[in-house]
Parts: C-alpha cells; structure tokens; sequence
C-alpha cells in the first residue's frame, strides 16, 4: 500500500518555518510521506494533503494565499480525496472568510493549535466538510509536538511564542497572543536533545526574544540562557532572533562577548529613524537609544554583523523624517537589511491614521534606501577581504555554486560566504566548517578563494557533517533527505518559583 504524501508550504517568517517543522512531524506521526523526499519518478504532481503555513504581515499575503489556492483547484476537482490545509497567522485572522472565498479548502487552523491539523484532516474526510477551527489562546506549546526538521546539523529552538508589544503596524500580537515562556530547563534539554542527534547550530526564536523571562519575573533570564548555552557540549553555534531594542539590556551584551559559541551577529530592529514616527509606530525608543545599544555592542564585540528591519512610508511620513532614516542607516553601519514598503494591514492602528502616503512616494523613498543600504552593507563587506573567516557549509545557499565550483554557508558573523574548494583538496560536507580567507567583499555576499590561490583552506569535520552524511547515504538524486521525527519536550508555563527558573540559567562559576 502506497502511504498518502504531504507538503507543507511556507510564507513568512521563522517561527513559522519552525512550525512548519511541527506540521511535517504530526504529519509523518500520522502516516503522512514527504512528497519531496519520494525519487521524481515516484512523486505525483501533487500532494494528497497540501498544507499552506500563512503569514499576515503584508498586504499581499492574502492575495498570495487565493491565488496558490486557485491554482491547486483543478487538481482538487480531479481528485476529490485531495485535501488541503490553511493555517498559520492569515487563518487566525480570516478564519472562516477562507472557506467562504475557496470552497474547496478542507481545513482552517490557526497559530494556537497546531497540534490539531491531523484530527482536522481526519474529521473533514468522514464529514465530507470543511473544518475550521481557531482558538483564541495557547493551549499546547509548540515545542511539546513532534518535529520533521529540516536540516540534519543546524535547529530552530522556541524560547516563547507571543508578544506583548503594541506597535501600531503590526498585527502579530492579535494572531499570537501575549508572551509565553517555556521553562529554562526544558529549552536547555531541547538543546542537548538536538546536539545529540548531530546539531550543532541552534537559533532561539521569539517575538521578542529579550523579553523572555517576563512569564516569571526574571528581566535577565535571557543572558542567563545565552550563558547556559555556552555550557552545552558539542553546541557551536547559537543565534536569536528577533530582540527589541527598548527592552534590549547590557546584560544580554555582555553575554554574547563573554560566551564563546553565541554568534557575533545581532538582528536589532530599526523600522525608522525618525523619532517622530517611531512615537507614532509606539516603539518605546528613539534613534539616540538606538544607535548607543550598537555602539555599546561594538565596544564588546568589535566584529558584529547587525542587521536589522525597516519600513519606509509609515503614515504620516515626511522627507524630513525619511531623511532621519537615511542618517540612521549611515551611522549604523548594517551589514544588511531587510526593508519593507509599509502597507495597510486591517485591524491595526495605522491602518486608520490619516495621512497615508502616496505609492510612487513610497517607492522612490525605498529605492533610495535600497541604494544606500547596498553602499553600506559594500562598504562593509570589503573591510571583511583579507580577514579568515569559518564558514558552517550548507547546501543551496549558493544559487551560482555549479557554475562558479564554489560551495556556500555562512560566516560565524552570519555573512554568506562562497568559497572555492582547491583540486585535491579535502571536499567538505555540509554541517562541516571551513576556514577559508575572504578574496572579494560584494554586496551581498563574501568570496573567499584562497584556497585556490595558496592561501588558506583548511576543512574541520563535524558531528553535524557525520549527521548530514548518516541521513543522505545512498540517497535518491532529486528525492529530499530530512533527519527523522524527533518527540516534543513536554510541558508549557512559569516554574513554581522564579528561583527553579533561574537556576538552569545560571553558569558554573
């Protein structure tokens, strides 16, 4: 008997890329096949069970969302058995509107049970229905399901999920809820769980994840677990995203300097340099507040890579204010960033203030931020040439490596590096680290072919390249090789006491 496929599509950030690990877990729990992971061959043109993991945070999401659903409508009508699934931000916020605009949608779930989307599946096949289902509330925390993760040496780890922050363009806290902690031991016993199965790159995830430890009243609990990381054994890398910068502390600071496998790459959020509209987006800093968390981040780790977010056209915006932004940009000096066109998102503040900024003025005003963040982030990848960096290999990071017989992966401070690997020389896997020296700084990228031109190039095998190796020997070209479904950590809320909280968090002295 053939077993029914899967496939999970994601949009948006990484908490939901990490939930879409979650889906694919409860999925293959279930009895569910990877389609991708089937030889091309094998593989139908379309999954039995089609998953969509939405994100509401910009305007064309919804349209993005109907226009992949219409076109999976011919198959539905040719295959009746076929389901397909809506979850993630968009469901929690158009909920039954999805069914009413594509009947042939089977399932509605939103970003507080997850866990249901098999039961849901199951439930609309024998009622022949369609099945919506959003709760208001958290019930079960995501990390307690089992996970399909998608890379053999490198995991994504929730720290807490929601957000209690009230910015006025932003709909996440009404589809995610207010913060919720996990308890620090059961985030550390996550960790040496991955580790174990050949992890060696781990990245926290939070709405805000500086504010963790807010659930049990403990403001430094999340240097705490920085530090706690760094006592994992076999853990090399470890990375967080996304802070705050009002709720960004010395501490955390201090932490990443002083723990040795807490990456030197900081994503800090901007959104505007001008105080004016950061007041009006209620994000409770200014540009001054700002741009001193950067240099104190310098002070202690001279070779950061910060990145951060921004959004031109806020309404209300002026040329005075967008020239703070600029100014903003130059002195922080982003290795990247990732800028936005700011669009109206129903439900939130802004969405009804006045002043709404005309499109064409939008987009000059973004394609001049564009052009200077491209100087910026050159200029800064050329003061990197001549430098050794390591680079954690991974595969299809470089969309030009068959062409330019390079292989890719990133820097420790993030950067993305390609580099060329000598006639002869040891060939790395992925999971594996290279030690290579950069050649060219580009504006997107580093280049490092030393090793073809005598210098450096030096390779440092991994349990995270004897992982990736283990899971893709004697695999199918074309078929996807993902590590098996690891169980969930059981458990969701504050300890009894913030002193049972802080104590795992607390390094040996």
């Amino acid at each position: 008997m053939i077993s029914k496929t899967y496939d999970v599509r994601t949009h948006g950030c990484q908490m939901n890329v990490h939930d879409s690990e979650r889906l694919a877990g409860l999925l293959e729990t279930a009895g569910y096949v990877d389609l991708a992971s089937l030889p091309s061959p094998q593989r139908p043109e379309v999954a039995d069970v089609v998953v969509f993991n939405t994100c509401a945070v910009r305007e064309n999401a919804a349209n993005k969302l109907y226009g992949n659903l219409g076109q999976l409508r011919p198959a539905k009508q040719k295959n009746p058995q076929m389901q397909i699934a809506v979850g993630g931000c968009l469901a929690q916020k158009d909920r039954s509107t999805i069914v009413e605009r594509a009947p042939w949608v089977d399932v509605v779930f939103g970003t507080h049970n997850v866990g249901s989307l098999p039961a849901l599946l199951d439930r609309a096949r024998h009622n022949k229905a369609a099945e919506v289902e959003i709760l208001e509330s958290l019930e079960t925390f995501p990390s307690t399901l089992p996970t399909r993760r998608d890379s053999a040496y490198s995991g994504w780890v929730s720290i807490s999920v929601g957000c209690n922050n009230t910015c006025t363009f932003c709909i996440v806290p009404a589809l995610r809820g207010k913060e919720k902690d996990r308890r620090p031991g059961e985030i550390l016993a996550e960790i040496e769980a991955l580790v174990a199965q050949g992890v060696v790159e781990v990245t926290l995830l939070g709405q805000n994840v500086n504010t963790y430890g807010v659930e049990f009243g403990d403001r430094l609990a999340f240097g705490k677990l920085l530090r706690s990381c760094g006592q994992i054994e076999g853990l090399e890398r470890v990375r967080f995203t996304s802070p705050h910068p009002a709720a960004f502390t010395d501490d955390v600071i201090t932490a990443m300097a002083e723990t040795p496998n807490v990456m030197p790459s900081l994503h800090m959020p901007l959104q505007s340099g001008s105080d004016r509209v950061l007041k009006a987006m209620r994000r409770s800093y200014r540009s001054e507040k700002f741009l001193g968390i950067l240099d104190r981040v310098r002070e202690q780790i001279p070779d950061a890579a910060i990145t951060t977010d921004l959004i031109v056209g806020f309404p209300g915006e002026t040329e005075e204010d967008f020239q703070g932004t600029l100014d903003v940009v130059r002195a922080s000096r982003f290795s990247s960033a990732f800028t936005f066109q700011y669009s109206i998102r129903p439900g939130t503040p802004a969405a009804e203030m006045d002043d709404q900024i005309p499109k064409e003025v939008v987009q000059e005003r973004f394609e001049r931020l564009i052009a200077l963040q491209e100087e910026v982030s050159w200029a800064g990848n050329r003061e990197v040439e001549g430098r050794e960096v390591e680079v954690l290999v991974a595969p299809g990071e470089g969309r030009k490596d068959a062409e330019t017989q390079r292989m890719s992966g990133r820097a420790r401070d993030n950067r993305l590096v390609h580099f060329a690997v000598p006639e002869g020389a040891d060939v790395p896997r992925p999971g594996d680290a290279v030690t290579v020296a950069v050649t060219y700084g580009a504006p997107h990228h580093l280049v490092a072919d030393s090793g073809v031109q005598g210098g450096v190039y030096a390779v440092r095998r991994t349990a995270g390249g004897d992982a990736w190796a283990a899971l893709n020997e004697g695999s199918t070209p074309g078929a996807s090789r993902k590590p098996a479904v690891s169980l969930g950590i059981p458990s969701v809320g504050a300890p009894p006491t913030p002193e049972v909280a802080a104590a795992p968090c607390c390094p040996t002295d």
